[in-house]
Order: structure tokens, then sequence, then C-alpha cells
């Protein structure tokens, strides 16, 4: 039986019998009671035995306590002598302190005059050593043993170290640095020849040299000069071919990227920070050459015309990155050594010439964009050639202003956003002011100014079919102008925003100049990534685009204004369009109504007078002029159509945003608004009913067949407005009531309607109100 599962922590009494009962149960099933027995028996024989043995171990423990107690007793006298004894041991050394303390302070003087006395023999020796040194100088100088001279020079400097003291200090350091000019113009030949010739093994004995005699910046002055003069005269061939200028920056970029990756492999085994020397011999070649690349670029500027300059420009400047970008391959390897300063300063020497026109970059692109807007011609002779030329314009327009956003990121990488937005607000305002002044000029071709004085009524919807073309013209401006301004707002983001700061806050003057230390300490800036020509040189406009993107960035972009002027003169081009299109087919109408108050009929006897007064309306006719004008009115459906049928996203865009004028009377069912061609269909009505109404009250005299016959031809357009779904002005309605009333039942009708217009018509009816 095992009994250790009674010293489990998770014993359980149940679980424990069931596993003692389950075994037998499935042998002998009939044994239960007997194994029953046997298990309690062995328990307790098991306890019987765990009790013998704590009383064993109880009476043990009783035997032992007098012992334990006695060695308790013993361990605390110990402890008490212990304590006693270091209490004698503290006294004796305080009293030895007491006893020596004048001792050991006499040994600290001895000590001390010791090391004065050493230091006064040392100097002395390096003194008589300066001695020694100077008196034998000038033999050594004329063995002309560079070596040689130099180990005396180094000895004779440590020498006057121990010396500073002395009374001719001054003097002794005058006579050492010109033994040194001396050691210097000695060797002056031998440094040149070995620079010229790469020697390593000589130029590194000149290195330990004057590294030695701490002459190192006068030794690296004689490798600039000697790789300087080299370079130098090698531009200066250049500059006297034939050669254009593009061409001349190439070859001189490429003979300084050579340069730099031969000398950086030479001078890494000469000099103790190679990356260094070589970027300090290009900044000096750069800064030496003559004539200098600034002077090149504004003479070549100067030599172009204007519409090429910004090309000229960017074609030179491509030459410079092209460059730039072959040194920061080179050098990004192994950035962590570089001195970043002087690599920044490289970065100036590069790209500085080209900093005077980044900053007049807008000047610059606005003047080309005009040049080039102004070159794509939008009037002509013929009415449909200039509406081909002004749809064609489009693409013309947007292909300029991706192009100019082309220009700004390759010339000053996003810095130049101010002016790109100014350049391109320009562009815009010119192409929307010959846009205006085509349609002025069609509208005098075709005549819309002018309404003939004739009664001749000829149909004509080709100027109305051109209108159309110009307002799906207005249309795809306003989409692609969506479209670029978008596409504006996404570059600008992707390119300037490295620019703006996580720290940046419009509030804060500073906050675009400032990095968080996180930032600094995260990573080693690269120097040619990090150019801002704009920072330093125009504040105010670095300032405005921190501000710009910011603003990109915190409300997205595709909620921005960027071209929101431009976006307004656009829309004012659609309205015009609409215009146009209204007046193309409200001009036969209108000729029509402006006949009406000039018709002699209606105060005589021409229009049938002669008739009995007597004969009812419905034997009246619509006279000419009102029949033509229904008639016209019933066929605009049919060419309104393409507004329906036509699946134009332009023209659907266009037509949204025009308005035409006469809108609907307050108050009015607006079904039309649901259908362009409705809309227009419901526009041109309104111009009929209004233009018809205020004719009518300029009739100076109606007589009583006149009456009828004017309220016949009004009834005759209520039921052309009616037949197209459209509602009757209610002045005219009011003007065929008043018309229709007879005398002595006029003032009852004219009590609902305006006075001034009761007055009116019952001055034209000879009636008194």
């Amino acid at each position: 039986m095992d009994f250790s599962r009674f010293l489990s922590d998770d014993f359980e009494v149940k679980s424990w019998v069931n596993a003692a009962f389950r075994a037998v149960q499935q042998e002998a099933p009939g044994k239960v009671d007997a194994h029953a027995a046997t298990l309690v028996m062995k328990l307790q024989l098991f306890i019987q035995e765990v009790n013998n043995a704590v009383e064993e171990t109880s009476h043990q423990a009783l035997q032992n306590m007098p012992r334990v107690l006695r060695e308790v007793e013993v361990l605390k006298q110990e402890a008490t002598f212990l304590k006693e004894q270091m209490i004698l041991v503290k006294e004796d050394i305080k009293k030895f302190e007491e006893d020596t303390a004048q001792s050991m302070q006499v040994l600290v003087e001895i000590d001390r005059v010791k090391s004065r006395m050493q230091l006064a023999a040392e100097s002395l020796q390096e003194a008589d050593k300066w001695s020694t040194l100077s008196a034998d100088i000038e033999e050594t100088l004329k063995t002309q043993d560079v070596s040689v001279i130099s180990a005396k020079l180094t000895s004779m400097q440590s020498s006057l170290a121990m010396l500073v003291d002395t009374p001719d200090y001054s003097e002794k350091c005058v006579h050492l640095e010109a033994l040194k000019n001396r050691l210097e113009a000695m060797a002056s030949p031998q440094i040149v020849a070995a620079f010229n010739s790469q020697s390593v093994d000589q130029a590194k004995t000149f290195v330990k040299v004057f590294t030695e005699i701490d002459r190192m910046p006068q030794l690296l002055a004689y490798y600039y000069k000697c790789h300087k003069v080299q370079l130098v005269a090698a531009w200066q061939d250049l500059c006297q071919s034939d050669l254009s200028l593009n061409r001349q920056l190439t070859e001189l970029y490429d003979t300084l990227l050579g340069t730099w990756h031969s000398q950086l492999q030479w001078a890494t085994q000469v000099f103790k920070n190679p990356h260094e020397v070589v970027t300090v011999l290009l900044i000096q070649t750069l800064g030496a050459l003559v004539p200098s690349i600034p002077v090149c670029l504004g003479t070549a500027m100067e030599r172009t015309g204007q519409e090429t300059k910004l090309n000229k420009l960017l074609e030179l400047y491509d030459a410079t990155v092209h460059f730039a970008k072959g040194l920061e391959v080179a050098m990004l390897p192994n950035l962590k050594e570089q001195n970043l300063v002087k690599v920044m300063e490289l970065v100036e020497a590069v790209y500085g010439p080209y900093k005077p026109f980044q900053l007049e970059y807008g000047d610059l692109e606005e003047e080309n964009l005009l040049i080039q807007i102004s070159a794509v011609p939008l009037e002509h002779w013929e009415v449909i050639d200039c509406v081909q030329e002004l749809n064609h314009s489009v693409n013309k327009l947007f292909i300029l202003a991706s192009g100019a956003i082309d220009n700004c990121i390759k010339l000053t990488d996003g810095l130049g956003v101010c002016g790109l937005l100014k350049a391109l607000k320009a562009l815009f305002s010119k192409y929307t002011s010959d846009f205006t002044n085509t349609l002025q000029s069609i509208r005098k071709k075709c005549k819309l100014d002018d309404i003939p004085s004739d009664s001749l009524f000829q149909e004509d919807w080709t100027a109305f079919q051109n209108s159309v073309r110009i307002i799906t013209t207005c249309g795809e401006l306003l989409h692609q102008c969506g479209d670029f301004e978008q596409q504006l707002a996404n570059r600008i983001l992707s390119t300037a925003g490295k620019y703006l700061s996580d720290s940046y806050s419009p509030c804060s003057f500073s906050g675009f100049q400032d990095t968080s230390s996180a930032e600094k300490k995260s990573s080693i800036k690269n120097p040619w990534q990090e150019y801002n020509y704009l920072l330093k040189e125009n504040p105010s406009e670095y300032s405005s685009l921190m501000e710009t993107l910011y603003t990109l960035k915190e409300k997205g972009t595709s909620n921005h204004n960027l071209l929101s002027s431009s976006r307004s003169a656009l829309s004012r081009l659609n309205q015009l369009a609409h215009h146009l299109a209204f007046d193309s087919v409200f001009l036969r109408i209108k000729q029509q109504l402006l006949l009406v108050s000039k018709m002699e009929g209606w105060s005589s006897g021409g229009i049938g007078e002669t008739l009995t007064d007597d004969l009812p309306n419905f034997s009246l006719t619509p006279l000419e002029y009102i029949s033509n004008i229904g008639q016209y009115i019933m066929s605009l459906p049919l060419h309104l159509e393409p507004f329906v049928t036509q699946e134009d996203s332009a023209l659907e865009l266009a037509l949204h945003a025009g308005k035409l004028p006469y809108p609907p009377e307050q108050g009015d069912e607006l079904p039309e608004l649901d259908n362009m061609a409705d809309y227009w269909l419901g526009s041109i009505a309104r111009a009929t009913m209004q233009t018809y109404c205020e004719v009518i009250l300029q009739i100076p005299e109606l007589t009583v067949h006149s009456t009828k016959q004017l309220a016949t031809d009004i009834d005759y357009l209520i039921n052309v407005m009616d037949a197209l779904g459209l509602q009757p002005s209610r002045t005219l309605q009011t003007i065929v009531t008043l018309l229709k009333a007879k005398p002595e039942d006029y003032r009852q009708a004219a009590k609902s309607t305006p006075r001034r217009m009761a007055s009116s018509i019952a001055a034209m009816r000879g009636l008194e109100c």
C-alpha cells in the first residue's frame, strides 16, 4: 500500500478511497467487505507506527534541550568578549593617530619638496637640452635630411614646453617657428613632387614629419594647391573650348567625381581622415574656378531668350544634380566617418550657384507659362474654328500646368511651391482672360448683341450648337482643374513634406526650424537630403510653405484651396458660356417680341377692325409673330435633346455648375431641376413670358378688336406652355385676365391684380380704373 499520497498538498480522502476500491471491484466484486476490513487494519497499523515515531522524536528533543541551552550561553559570553576587544582596538587606533599626526605632516611636506626638486632637475635638464639642440640645429639643417631635422625640432619643441616660465620663452617660440619655416621651405619642392607623383611612401613621411612639428594644416595646403591647380586648369581649357555650358559643366563634374574616387583611394593610405581631406579639396576647387560657375550661369541666362530661359536653367541644373547624386552615392556607405559640417559645405558649394535662380523660380515660371499660353491660339475668323481651338486648349493648358509642377520639383525640390502657386494663378488668369475675349468675339460674330429690326423670322441653331460645345469645354476645364488640384496637393506633400517637422505648429514662429532631440539622435542626417536654401534666404516664404504643408497634412489633400481663385475664374467662364448659349436661343424670340409694341395695328383698324366686334373670340387666329415664337419654342426640346441623351460627364458637370437667367418664381414647382433639358426649356420659357409682358405694357393703345387679338395671342402662348408641361407666369395670366374683362367688369377684375398693371392695361384699353 502506497502511503506517500497522504503527504501530498492536494490529498483528498474521497479520491483515495475510490482509487483503493476500484481495482477490487474489477478483479473480485464479491470481496469488497473483506478488502475494506484489511484496508482499515493496515491504516490502524500505519497510525500506530506514526505515533511511535513522533513519540521517539519528541523524547530525543527533550534530552538534547539542556545541551543546546548551554551552547547558547557560551556563544553569548564570547560575543560580549569580542565586543570589549573591538572597543580596545578602536581606542588604540585613535591614540596612534593622535601620536603620529605631526610626523605624517612632516612626511607629506618632505614628499612635496622632493617632487619640486625632481621637476626643477628635469627643467634644468631640458634647458640644457634646449641649449644643446639649439647649438646643433644649424649643422643638422645643413644635412638636408628632413627626418633628422624633424626629430631635432620635435625634441626642441618638447624642451620648450618645460620652459614656459622662463623669461625668454617667447623668443624661443619665435626661434622654433622660424626653424620650422626653414624646414618647410626646404621640404616644399619634395612635398610638391610627392603629391604630384602620388608617391605614397614619401607622402607618409611628410605626414609623419609635419604631424610631429604641428604643421599638418600647412602640409594639407600643399596637397590642396597641387590638385586644385590641375583641376582649375582643366576647367579653363573647357571654358575656352567650343562646347556648350551644359557640356562644359558635365565634363567638369565628371573630372571632379573621378578625382573624388581616385584621391580617396590614395588619401586613405596617407591621411588619418581621408574623407574630410578629399571633401575639402572639392570645396576649395569649386570655390577657385575661374570663371566661377555663378558667373557662367549668369552669362548663359542673359544670352538665352525669355521663352527658353527656364528650360536652359533646368538643363544646366540637371547636370549638377547628376554630379551631386554621384557624390552622395559615393559618400553614403561611409557617412558615419564623414565630417558632416564639411559635407554640408560641399553641398552648398555644389548647389550654391543656382540659389539666386531658385529664389526667383516663381517669376521665371510665371514668365515661362505666360509665354507658352500666349502661343496657344484661341481666336479665329470662323466661329467653328474658335470652338475647336477652345476645346484643344484645355489639354494644352493642363500640360503646361503639370509641367510647371515638374519644373518646381526639379529645380527647388519642392521649396518653390509658393512661387509655383503664384505662377499657376497667373497662368489660369491669362487663360481665362483669353477665353473670355474669345467668347466676346464669338458673340459679335454670331451678332447676339445686335437684334435685327426687320420682322423676318429665320431659325438658326448653329450658334446654339457651338455654344453647347463650348459648355462641354468648360465642363472639361472644371473636371481637369479638380484632378489637377488633387495631383498638385499630393505632389507638394510627397516632395516638400519632408521639410515639415512633426513638432511644427503654425502658432510658433520657430516651430518649423526645430527638430525634436529624439529625431536628431535617431539617425545620422544626410546633408545631401537636408539642403535647404529657402530657410536662410527667405524665412517669410519658408514660413508660408510650412503653413501650406501643415494645412495639407491636417486637412488632407482632397480638402484644400490651393487654386480656389482659379477654380472660381473657370466657373465664371462656364457661366459666360451658359449665357452665350441662352442668348443664342432667345435672340430669335426676343427679335419677334420687340416688334409687338411697335405694331401700328393695335390702335388702328389694320388688324381686322373692319370686322364686327361682335365676332366670338374663337374666330380670331394668333398673329404671325406669336405663331413663330410658339413653333420655335415647340421645337426646342428636339435641340435640347443632347442634354439628356449624351453621356458626357464634362457636359453634365458644366450644366450642373452653371446657372441660367430667369430662375423660377418663388412657390413654383421645380420639376425641371431633375432634367437639364427641362431646366433650359423652363428658363427660355420664363424669359419669353417675362419679355412678352414687358413689351405688352409698352403698347400705347388698344382698340376693342386688338384687345381680343392680343388676348388670343397670349392664350396661344399659354397653350404652348401647357403642351410643354410648363407653368405660365402669374404676370402673363393677370394680363390676359385684364384683357378679357368686359369694360363694365374691369374694376372688379382689377381688384386682385397689381394696381400699376391694372392702371396700364386700363389706359391701353381706354377704360377708367
